[in-house]
């Protein structure tokens, strides 16, 4: 019988097969890394029987979703309330029943986007849980997609998923990497969603930006700069990272920018 196997290093459900994959091909690229006890997998089914659960709370006026205990890179997806839909952002490796069924009471999803490919999860999983949820992936990480389906949606450069909910590419940490601007995020003065694209960091005033965050590889200054440029005409207070709490509550263009001048200081030799 085959399953949809998740890596349980970076999270992301892989095609059905009868097997395990050999290989994580996310895991084996330089921005991400094999366990250190070689590669592992799991499925849903076994996720559920070892006791995870899907934690749903506020979190800065956005609704949360994350895996209890934490798994994987440990983020947390974030739902956008839109009149002609609720947007998933960023994707967990975790869904149940109970998860189905408290989103279903909060307008259920009808599209799932993402900052990069190590957030894909179990893409598919909530898509079909969800009617077949239109799944956006950028033109240039067609390559990342391990489980594809016929609700995933090729996209480039920029694309609006609903009224003031905006899909941004800036690429940086992969080529496709995104951003979501919500219009009426932080009482009308606008939020980004992020993810690792622009990484709100511990101190919660600032962002970072890398090429690979466990493996430490920056990213050039003609990538940050293309990140700003990017960002630069979309109006936002809030900044919204990838995991419980990293929020940048207020004044998060400053921070973008402050961030990004800091950043390219330290290339230059000038902190």
């Amino acid at each position: 019988m085959s399953e949809a196997f998740i890596c349980r290093t970076c999270g992301v459900q892989h095609a059905p097969s009868e097997r395990p994959p050999e290989r994580c091909a996310i895991c084996e690229d330089e921005r991400q890394y094999v366990g250190w006890e070689g590669q592992q997998w799991t499925t849903l089914e076994e996720m559920r029987a070892e006791g995870y659960r899907n934690d749903i709370r506020d979190d800065f006026g956005l609704i949360g979703i994350g895996p209890e205990p934490s798994f994987g890179i440990g983020q947390r997806a974030l739902l956008v309330p839109t009149p002609d839909g609720n947007v998933l952002w960023d994707c967990i490796s975790l869904i149940d029943g109970d998860t189905v069924q408290e989103l279903r009471d909060r307008g259920g999803i009808t599209a799932i986007a993402f900052s990069h490919p190590h957030f894909y999860g179990s893409m598919v999983e909530w898509s079909r849980a969800f009617g077949g949820a239109a799944i956006y992936i950028p033109e240039a990480d067609r390559k990342w997609v391990m489980r594809d389906d016929p609700a995933v949606r090729l996209w480039s450069d920029r694309v609006e998923l609903a009224p003031g909910v905006t899909l941004v590419q800036t690429g940086g940490h992969f080529e496709g990497s995104a951003v979501l601007h919500w219009e009426e995020g932080a009482d009308g003065r606008g939020a980004l969603l992020v993810g690792d694209t622009a990484t709100v960091v511990q101190d919660r005033r600032h962002v970072s930006f890398m090429r690979s965050y466990p493996n430490l590889i920056p990213l050039p200054q003609s990538s940050i700069a293309w990140i700003v440029e990017r960002l630069r005409p979309f109006p936002f207070d809030r900044v919204y990272g990838g995991w419980w709490g990293r929020v940048v509550a207020t004044d998060g263009k400053r921070a973008l920018e402050e961030s990004a001048q800091r950043y390219v200081r330290y290339l230059r030799g000038r902190p």
